[in-house]
């Protein structure tokens, strides 16, 4: 199986914008932001797809959370509002085999999504 773009940005090899990291996530800004504040969560703990979790430890799910939580407050995006995204699958253009979490924030949104 290849490494993905996500995995090289963890070892370092690519580099990234970072906006928060601890022991079990990474937060770096999208290079193709679809709103002003566009940014990537990734827990350091390799997981595919939202399919995957019911086969992983629910610790590093919750934390995996948790990471989404305190960079959207390191962010400052608690009073205005954000939106949290997961693409799973083909259909649903995950286009990175990697969990993550897209956060979304900076402008009104619409719903439904599309």
């Amino acid at each position: 199986m290849s490494i993905s773009i996500f995995e090289k940005i963890l070892t370092q090899e690519i580099p990234a914008d970072i906006v928060y990291e601890d022991e079990y996530v990474l937060s770096f800004n999208d290079l193709h932001p679809i709103a002003p504040t566009h940014v990537l969560v990734i827990p350091k703990t390799k997981i595919i797809s939202l399919t995957e979790i019911a086969t992983k430890d629910p610790l590093t799910l919750g934390y995996f959370l948790m990471g989404v939580s305190k960079t959207a407050t390191t962010l400052g995006l608690n009073q205005k509002g954000y939106r949290v995204v997961f693409n799973n699958g083909e259909d649903a253009q995950q286009t990175v085999l990697y969990l993550h979490a897209h956060i979304l924030a900076g402008r009104q949104f619409t719903w439904p999504p599309g």
